[in-house]
């Protein structure tokens, strides 16, 4: 969005601003967006900000936590795991959720395609440099 986009946005939101609010603006996007919104000339959208939420980067524990959660709830036993691998998936994602989902999603996909009967590190760092590069 260019800065006149962003003023044509900033007007809609001060329409009837003191009888009632008849618009509420949902604006989703990555931190490019945020880092846009810092300068200068974007200080008066920036003030109409009520709310914001950002996700954060998990560690390695969370990580693995994670990862136990999401293969709970697909009824996916942790034994097919070596310790391994959440490490090689840290280290890849560097905690961000969507690339650690990625790299569990491939890496199941890859084990079962080639009858693996543990996902391993090795695995994990086969398919995080082949695929997911």
């Amino acid at each position: 969005m260019d800065k006149e986009m962003f003023e044509e946005v900033r007007f809609l939101l001060n329409f009837k601003m003191d009888a009632h609010s008849p618009m509420a603006l949902i604006l989703v996007g990555q931190n490019e967006l945020w880092d846009r919104l810092q300068l200068q000339m974007f200080m008066p959208f920036r003030r109409r900000i009520d709310l914001q939420c950002k996700l954060v980067h998990y560690d390695r524990a969370q990580v693995g936590a994670y990862m136990d959660r999401h293969l709970e709830y697909a009824s996916v036993s942790r034994d097919n795991f070596s310790d391994g691998e959440v490490d090689e998936i840290y280290r890849y994602s560097r905690g961000a959720v969507r690339l650690v989902n990625n790299a569990i999603i491939h890496s199941l996909i890859f084990g079962a395609l080639n009858k693996y009967q543990i996902i391993d590190d090795h695995l994990v760092i086969r398919v995080t440099a082949g695929e997911l590069t």
